[in-house]
């Protein structure tokens, strides 16, 4: 049964919740709009249009600033709200009218649970969409300049680099590609001065590269993989994961994609050199409940001793929180690494703090 104290409780942590998401945020934005001020004051058109630009530019990020401290938006609205209870003695009336700690608490750790849906729910539907805009540099928000290119694999195994791209129109000058052994007639190099990228479509020539003014400009023999001769030194490749923005973002291209995409990535029978993206899709399947461990963990520590100054409280949960923090990207960087395999990359600090977890709840202060 919801009584009206499970409702005041639920609220107090709905409130601190927007109050630190809104500090954290905005904390963010400050020091990064000061850090690269510079890159602002440039742009022609005056204060307005600079203003137009800065708003513009920080409203598209919110969902990834979001997304990069939402579990730490949760767990310290969580142990703000419960240090509270425990300054204004809002726990004690109820421990003496014989009502568990862990019932008392339950309103905050329900809302702890709803609000660490919001991250899947925002990584999914949101940024996906947002993906493009996410890419663009604050100095060149049209696209205009030229970018470096880090290059990419396509997933049948086909590399393409480049040394300048135009994200406005979506052109690279010299895209050097190289085809892999298993394509007929083995490795081949093909180097075009300039190359455009054509979005998937209806026509047979879409999805791929237009390459123009290409070296060599003939194949006398077997023609390679996925390409098609449209005359001397013309050539159209046909790619299916190695668009514009893979082949600018490097081999990290995917991080803004949805799980539903990395599924499909990484069900590709041909797929290659896909041991980030792995880790990636495994650490999204646990994100949620590494999520909900950290938030149980501090909340336990500030309950563990009712008598510990708020403080102190709060300086070891925050402690406890930055090492099972580090214990996570540490564990994503070994997935990376390929020391250890993308699911135990994910699952490994889930068997590390679970049982902590679960020990420090069972041993809090009733």
């Amino acid at each position: 049964m919801v009584t009206t104290l499970d409702r005041m409780f639920f609220w107090s942590f709905v409130r601190s919740y927007i109050f630190v998401g809104v500090s954290f945020i905005s904390l963010f934005i400050v020091i990064d709009l000061f850090t690269h001020l510079d890159a602002y004051v440039n742009r022609p058109g005056g204060w307005w249009a600079i203003a137009q630009h800065i708003a513009h530019y920080y409203l598209v990020r919110l969902p990834q600033m979001f997304d990069f401290m939402a579990e730490a938006i949760t767990l310290m609205a969580a142990t703000f709200t419960v240090a509270w209870m425990l300054r204004n003695n809002e726990l004690l009336p109820q421990l003496s009218a014989g009502i568990p700690t862990r019932r008392v608490i339950r309103p905050v750790l329900v809302g702890a649970l709803l609000t660490l849906l919001l991250p899947p729910l925002n990584q999914e539907f949101v940024i996906p969409e947002l993906a493009d805009q996410l890419m663009t540099s604050r100095d060149d928000p049209e696209g205009a300049k030229a970018q470096v290119l880090l290059g990419t694999f396509d997933s049948s195994g086909i590399h393409l680099e480049g040394q300048a791209g135009y994200r406005k129109d979506k052109r690279i000058e010299w895209l050097y590609v190289t085809f892999p052994e298993h394509s007929p007639g083995g490795m081949v190099h093909l180097v075009a001065a300039e190359a455009f990228y054509i979005p998937p479509g209806d026509g047979p020539l879409t999805g791929g590269w237009l390459l123009i003014n290409a070296t060599p400009d003939t194949f006398p023999g077997p023609l390679p993989m996925h390409l098609t001769v449209l005359g001397p030194g013309r050539y159209f490749l046909k790619v299916e994961t190695a668009n514009f923005d893979a082949v600018n973002r490097g081999n990290t291209w995917y991080i803004h994609a949805a799980t539903s995409r990395l599924y499909e990535l990484l069900t590709n029978s041909e797929g290659r050199r896909q041991e980030k993206m792995a880790v990636l899709f495994h650490t999204r399947l646990t994100r949620p409940l590494v999520g909900a461990l950290l938030v149980l963990l501090g909340v336990s520590v500030i309950l563990w001793n009712p008598q510990r100054h708020v403080v102190l409280s709060a300086g070891l949960c925050v402690v406890i929180g930055a090492g099972f923090y580090v214990c996570v990207v540490g564990c994503k960087a070994l997935g990376d690494a390929e020391y250890i395999t993308p699911p135990l990359a994910a699952w490994l600090p889930v068997l590390l703090y679970g049982p902590i977890a679960i020990v420090a709840y069972d041993a809090m202060h009733t």
